[in-house]
Parts: structure tokens; C-alpha cells; sequence
């Protein structure tokens, strides 16, 4: 697991450029965190559901890459249940199911007093490959 916490934090730029942090992951499992800062707010002063949905993103990614196969999303939906403003926000993602080809999760986000801020669902489809090859290198848009 600490190999694969270590491609995530090193190889996911978006998700490092959007302030996400990698808590902690375990098989079908991760947890994630993203402090908010003034770059996250939209035109209404609440945080951006994008900014949201990447920190989803990103904890379904990793859980469901967890085992090691890599997994590629192929559909995903968000519901906002609370408006976040301030603090940091949590999103625990979960494996509901797993098969050879296809997998799928739930993300909560939460924010500090753990009220749930968005729920999160997503499927994989799981490809015959590793996600960290032999030399521990991945070239960026290869399939």
C-alpha cells in the first residue's frame, strides 16, 4: 500500500495542484482530504462543486486502484447536499463490488463537524494491466 500511497501522491498533479491530500488506503478503501482555500469558492461563496468532485474523484481513483489492477473510470455521479464553506473536507471512498472487469464505489465527502457534504458514486472498469509497472513508472495518457 505504501507504494501505491506514493504513485498517487507523486503522479496525480491535478489533485495536488487542487490542494488534495492522500490520508490513508487500504484494499478498496482510501480516504482523502482537501483544505479550502479562497481558489475553491465559486461565484457564490461556497465551494466549488468541481473543486467537490475532484476530491471524490480522487479518493475513487485510488480505492479503486487499491488492488493493484489498473482501473479506469467509465461513470460516475455527484449529488451536493450541503454547501461547504470553510475547514477542510474528507472523501471516503468504499468498494461496493468488485469482479474481474468492472468495479464500483461510494464516496462521502464530509466536512469537519462530519456532516455529509456530497455522495459520490462511481464504476471502474478494470484493466489486465498493474497500475505501477515493473520500473515503477507510468507514462502519462498510456492505456
Amino acid at each position: 500500500m505504501r507504494d501505491l500511497k506514493h504513485f498517487f501522491s507523486a503522479n496525480d498533479l491535478f489533485a495536488r495542484h487542487a490542494g488534495i491530500e492522500l490520508v490513508d488506503v487500504g484494499p478498496g478503501w482510501a480516504k482523502a482530504s482537501m483544505k479550502i482555500e479562497p481558489f475553491h469558492f465559486n461565484g457564490a461563496k461556497t465551494v466549488h462543486g468541481g473543486a467537490i468532485f475532484t476530491l471524490a474523484d480522487y479518493a475513487f481513483a485510488v480505492a479503486s486502484n487499491s488492488h493493484g489492477t489498473l482501473a479506469m473510470g467509465i461513470n460516475t455521479s455527484v449529488n451536493f447536499v450541503k454547501a461547504a464553506l470553510k475547514g477542510t473536507l474528507y472523501a471516503e471512498a468504499t468498494e461496493q463490488s468488485r469482479n474481474p472487469k468492472l468495479a464500483s464505489y461510494s464516496v462521502m465527502i464530509t466536512d469537519d463537524a462530519g456532516d455529509v457534504v456530497a455522495i459520490f458514486q462511481g464504476m471502474v472498469y478494470r484493466k489486465k494491466e498493474s497500475i505501477i509497472p515493473a520500473d515503477g513508472k507510468r507514462e502519462p495518457g498510456r492505456k
